[in-house]
């Protein structure tokens, strides 16, 4: 039915509003009233729960403090209709979902997070405790996983490999690199730059792969490459010293996750500056990537910047990019991977 005014109609909290109610008035905040023209009344209003049409609710009269609107939601209220909630590149997280059905979608169409597999290589490479004369212990694996969940991708897989093309030849020839989906990236560890024990790029040749880049002109990192195989996957290929790979993946591996992502998952897409606050070394033909912490005077040099020590990057918040040609204006920070 219809409310009149001075009508009333006890409903459940949730339950539709009548056609004409213009308040809901809470029942632990109704109170017994008089009826009206009583000297005695004390009600601030007074209502006879009931409606139009029901001729057998027994009239009862209460009261209460009510405001005009309270407690009643409109249709559109929220969210008018035709609004989008949420851009293209958004993190399904639970409260998305919650959102989607609360609003009638039983489906959502996603971009699957990108696929990585690790591959390090190199005889002289071991995975655990303290390495013996001759060998290292592998400081890039370790820190992959991380930082591509961080961008929003998934790392799948970690295989090592030894020296030599043919191992590496037969991983980057086997699904799922080959089965032309395009959704998975293989970072090659080590074997991208140039000494004899550096079979990537050859490798990439034989298996008719596009180089995309070869090389870029940045200290540390290098000797970084990318490269798109027949059937779609990509090759990331990375520095065998880690501070030169951790450079080489947030400037090159970073990007093409979070661009698979959609953009605006895990890291920030946005653009930071920031005066240097201390010196650094200028290279004299490359960019380099200096290890800062943000501080109110600026970015702070935190130094240990060799390319192969993490230590001073386990120390920064931020990656400077000063230029060759850099003489003291406002420099680029490329952000590192909080702590979780």
């Amino acid at each position: 039915g219809v409310l009149r005014a001075g009508e009333a109609v006890e409903i459940a909290t949730g339950a539709p509003a009548p056609a004409g109610a213009e308040a809901v008035l809470p029942y632990e905040h109704a109170i017994a009233a008089p009826p009206p023209g009583r000297p005695d009344a004390h009600a601030v209003l007074g209502v006879r729960a009931g409606i139009s049409g029901c001729p057998e609710a027994e009239p009862v009269w209460v009261g209460g403090a009510v405001e005009a609107g309270r407690h009643i939601r409109r249709r559109g209220e929220d969210i008018a209709e035709g609004a989008v909630v949420l851009g293209a590149g958004a993190m399904v997280t639970p409260a998305v979902l919650g959102l989607a059905a609360s609003l009638g979608h039983d489906t959502l169409r996603v971009r699957p997070q990108i696929r990585v597999t690790v591959l390090v290589t190199g005889d002289e490479v071991v995975h655990e405790g303290l390495p013996a004369p001759g060998r290292v212990r592998d400081a890039i694996g370790p820190f992959l996983p991380g930082l591509v969940e961080w961008a929003g991708g998934r790392v799948v897989g970690a295989t090592r490999l030894p020296d030599g093309p043919g191992a590496l030849r037969a991983t980057l020839a086997a699904p799922p690199f080959t089965t032309g989906a395009g959704g998975d990236v293989a970072v090659v560890c080590g074997a991208s730059s140039k000494g004899p024990a550096d079979h990537l790029r050859g490798v990439l040749a034989e298996l008719g792969a596009e180089l995309l880049v070869d090389g870029v002109a940045v200290r540390p990192g290098h000797p970084q490459m990318l490269a798109r195989l027949p059937g779609g996957g990509l090759v990331v290929g990375l520095p065998g010293n880690p501070f030169a790979a951790l450079a080489a993946a947030l400037t090159l591996l970073v990007p093409i996750v979070r661009e698979t992502a959609g953009a605006s998952a895990g890291a920030s897409a946005g653009r930071e500056t920031s005066a240097l606050a201390g010196p650094v070394r200028v290279h004299p033909r490359d960019t380099r990537l200096v290890p800062v912490r943000r501080s109110g005077r600026g970015a702070v040099p935190v130094g240990h910047d060799r390319p192969g020590s993490l230590w001073g990057a386990a120390l920064a918040d931020a990656l400077a990019v000063v230029p060759s040609g850099w003489s003291g204006e406002q420099v680029e920070l490329i952000e590192l991977p909080p702590g979780g």
